[in-house]
């Protein structure tokens, strides 16, 4: 039996975030919504060997890291053939890490080591010392230690199990920072605070917030991204202290109105501005099912015929029926989620007729489909 549904009615996973109070929504920190420009972290990355690895390391085919191990060698004064190396318990893996702001010499920080050969696990490897080097080819910390895989792999010779990721592994606190990032702040006259979501209200308001906050006219708003603040007397050799004012002030972000669906689970997430004009909406669902019955044709005794069979399908039709759902002008999303739940719709509908009255031009808001 093949059955066919036009609209698919299964239980699935949705997350509806809507905000109902319309035009607001709750005040943040400044600190949570933007970073002042210079502070920021910095990607590190280098090549190195992790060792000890139970037989699960690169394959002979992997020249590069047998390469890096006879040079490794030759640099302890030791001398081997290439020819003669296995890396059976070796794999070659690149090691990255962020460098955060005004990380000092001899902070530890979390390194990432991924494998780069055909290793099939790191599980109980140790990772060589390693130079991580920024865009500039600067050594700013070096690796080392075991790695963490935080699962398991095994198998044998007709099945295997694995927990995780074997080929990717961590060092909390694996790698220590040996050259800082100049970031200073102590002579700034003018600051620069850079919003994460650009956005015209929102940079009007952090405006505002600063200068009734500090009393003085001294921020001002360059572009929707970016809030310049000059350094008042009384702050200056306290920048630490000014920029903590600042940073935990609290004011309202705006965004657009928005809709994002995700077709392929059900999620949809609406934004708080959200409006619908007057629109009629009607769905209904309709189930077709298809159902092969063959039947059997025998021949008359003492024939010569053969016997066959002969296809016969079933066809048949349900429609539920369907619900006429009228919605006022400058309705919120909140309101249709409440009305379209009343009428039964399942989120996979409520997708399809968010699409419909976007197509019709009723939808006052960004729709975003992932």
């Amino acid at each position: 039996m093949f059955r066919l549904r036009i609209t698919v009615s299964v239980i699935i996973t949705i997350i509806l975030i809507i905000l109902l109070i319309h035009g607001t929504s709750e005040a943040v920190r400044v600190k949570d919504i933007a970073d002042v420009q210079g502070v920021r972290k910095n990607q590190l990355i280098g090549y190195g060997l992790v060792i000890g690895l139970d037989g699960t390391g690169d394959s002979k085919s992997t020249q590069f890291t047998i390469q890096t191990l006879v040079g490794l060698l030759g640099r302890m004064g030791i001398t081997v053939d290439p020819n003669l190396v296995k890396v059976d318990n070796v794999a070659a893996v690149m090691v990255t890490a962020n460098l955060p702001p005004f990380a000092k010499v001899g902070s530890k920080i979390d390194v990432i080591v991924s494998s780069i050969g055909d290793t099939e696990s790191l599980q109980g490897g140790t990772l060589l010392l390693t130079p991580l080097k920024a865009p500039n080819g600067k050594v700013y910390a070096v690796a080392q230690g075991p790695v963490s895989i935080g699962g398991f792999s095994a198998k044998g010779a007709a099945a295997s199990v694995q927990q995780n990721h074997p080929t990717v592994a961590q060092i909390p606190g694996g790698a220590v920072i040996e050259k800082e990032v100049s970031t200073s702040l102590f002579d700034k006259k003018l600051l620069s605070i850079n919003l994460h979501n650009p956005d015209f209200t929102t940079a009007t308001r952090l405006v505002n917030a600063i200068n009734s906050t500090i009393e003085e006219k001294i921020a001002v708003a360059i572009d929707p991204a970016t809030v310049e603040v000059k350094v008042p007397e009384r702050y200056k050799g306290k920048i630490v202290e000014y920029l903590a004012s600042l940073e935990n002030l609290e004011i309202t972000p705006d965004s657009r109105a928005k809709i994002v669906l995700d077709e392929r689970t059900g999620t949809i997430v609406v934004g708080a501005n959200v409006r619908i004009s007057t629109v009629a909406i009607s769905h209904g669902n309709l189930t077709i099912q298809i159902k092969e019955v063959p039947e059997v044709s025998q021949p008359p005794p003492l024939s010569t015929g053969t016997t066959t069979v002969v296809p016969r399908t079933e066809l048949s039709t349900t429609e539920q029926e369907a619900s006429l759902l009228i919605m006022p002008s400058a309705t919120s999303i909140g309101e249709l989620a409440k009305g379209l739940n009343a009428v039964g719709v399942t989120p996979r509908d409520f997708i399809a007729i968010i699409q419909a009255i976007k197509a019709a031009g009723a939808l006052q808001a960004e729709l975003e489909i992932i």
